[in-house]
């Protein structure tokens, strides 16, 4: 498969775009969206049916959420009303607030990844099953751009050790773990010499490159400039210093508290790294979120969020029931 450009997909989300208001006093009026999706990540999109808001745009199925109804039920019900599917698992994923000239609503986005019977049209309404990388159906409602960024980054983020393992070993690892299936990294090699950490992330880059995986840098925007790397990933101070969004195709940070998601979220970054969730070998007795508290922080958030500390590729699961996009690793990613 070829790379995904995520200002592509962005750019998709806003073709045929309406007025968008960037305040507003109305009421707010939740909705849930369902992201419908197979294991061979192919997601369905339906199209508004004639004498609606936007007829014959594409949306994520779903609909408003009724009184007194909680997220998960109302959309276990429209899916069941729109397409005749019973949900057997949903997970919280992304919220987000939009406002259209129509209405202001905040828009529940869930995962579902299980579900009994065939989508079939009960509404009168088209749908697709549709690829991130190669989105066939428009107009698109102008709120989707954002969450089809979010669909296109994978669900395992690993992190770089080579200062633990050696440059040649980290990087014997690294292609095993693309061969395998990785496509999302951070090069994080602290307290390296510049020459040394150019070295190392231009080789690591060349060797993503060959698995159409990205490569985010830690901290140094002009290192991952030079390199054409296709990312910078901030540290937490970083974050809280900064004015504006890096200018960089994929841009992350790392957050531990409400402070930094508010100030990640005003800078509309791609998707956080949340944690210390579990205790980790490089921080033996360091304080932990913990999954109750991760879940705190997760819910009704609007940006992509890894879960980091102590975690394997078998915590994916708990992370997403907990309202992660996926897990970060630093030792667990290069296991062999």
């Amino acid at each position: 498969m070829s790379p995904i450009s995520l200002r592509s997909i962005g750019q998709a989300g806003k073709n045929h775009s309406v007025a968008i208001v960037t305040s507003d006093a109305r009421p707010l009026i939740d909705v849930v969206c369902a992201v419908i999706q197979k294991p061979d990540g192919e997601f369905l999109l339906a199209q508004r049916p004639t004498g609606k808001v936007y007829q014959g745009y594409w949306e994520f199925p779903g609909g408003k959420v009724e009184p007194g109804e909680g997220v998960a039920a109302a959309t276990a019900r429209e899916l069941h009303e729109e397409l005749g599917i019973n949900v057997a698992e949903s997970f919280p994923w992304l919220t987000r607030k939009f406002s259209y000239p129509h209405a202001h609503v905040r828009l529940h986005f869930r995962r579902v990844t299980r579900w009994q019977n065939v989508p079939r049209s009960r509404e009168n309404q088209a749908f697709e099953w549709q690829r991130v990388e190669n989105i066939t159906v428009t107009p698109l409602l102008p709120a989707n751009g954002p969450i089809l960024e979010a669909l296109a980054l994978p669900t395992i983020y690993g992190i770089t050790r080579a200062k633990e393992l050696g440059e040649v070993e980290m990087l014997r690892r690294l292609e095993a773990a693309l061969s395998n299936g990785l496509r999302l990294i951070q090069v994080r090699e602290k307290d390296w010499a510049p020459e040394k950490i150019h070295a190392f992330a231009n080789q690591a880059i060349s060797l993503a490159g060959q698995f159409g995986a990205k490569i985010l840098i830690n901290s140094d925007l002009g290192l991952a400039r030079e390199l054409k790397a296709d990312g910078i990933h901030l540290t937490a101070r970083q974050l809280l210093s900064a004015s504006e969004k890096p200018d960089a195709e994929l841009c992350g940070a790392s957050c531990h508290n409400v402070e930094e998601l508010e100030k990640a979220e005003q800078l509309g970054l791609n998707f956080v790294v949340l944690g210390s969730v579990l205790a980790t070998a490089s921080h033996p007795g360091g304080p932990t979120l913990g999954w109750d508290r991760f879940a705190e922080l997760a819910q009704n958030y609007s940006l992509p969020i890894f879960a980091l500390g102590g975690l394997t590729e078998q915590h994916r699961e708990t992370a997403l029931r907990c309202g992660a996009h996926g897990v970060a690793m630093v030792r667990n990613a290069w296991r062999v």
